[in-house]
């Protein structure tokens, strides 16, 4: 095994790690603020069960980075091709990390708004997908990234 093979996983262990946490950490606000709301209305299930569940996609994000990247480790031989796919995939973790944290933080105060107001549920999932977005450009370019290394 060398020092690249191990750096290489180091990188992509880490992509889903911090994915994971930023999801984990999203869900477990939307989820609190969804039970207290529920508490008062279990009818308004439908309502917030979307932005509840938002957080979760950079955790399905970091774990397909982690397959495409995965795939490359057999072709790395050298210390260089390890740091550039550590390198390669650090766009979704810290994206992932950052925008899972914060979608979670942005969905709690939609599900509140859920909760006062029925017809509010459609219009603000917006909020926390203009957060997703940012999910996305870092699957994108990690995605780009990985790809572009040419290890086989």
């Amino acid at each position: 095994m060398t020092t690249g093979y191990v750096i290489g996983i180091i990188g992509i262990a880490l992509c889903v790690l911090l994915c994971g946490v930023g999801s984990a950490l999203g869900l477990y606000k939307t989820g609190s603020a969804a039970a207290g709301v529920l508490g008062e209305n279990p009818k308004k299930f439908g309502k917030v069960l979307v932005l509840v569940l938002l957080p979760a996609t950079q955790g399905i994000y970091g774990f397909i980075i982690g397959i495409i990247a995965s795939s490359s480790l057999a072709g790395i031989v050298e210390t260089a091709q390890g740091w550039s796919m550590l390198g390669a995939v650090m766009p979704m973790a810290l994206s992932g990390l950052i925008t899972g944290i914060f979608q979670g933080k942005s969905a709690v105060n939609c599900i509140y708004a859920v909760g006062k107001q029925d017809s509010l549920g459609g219009k603000l999932i917006i909020y926390p997908a203009m957060i997703e977005f940012y999910a996305i450009l870092g699957l994108i370019i990690s995605i780009m990234l990985v790809a572009g290394l040419g290890i086989a």
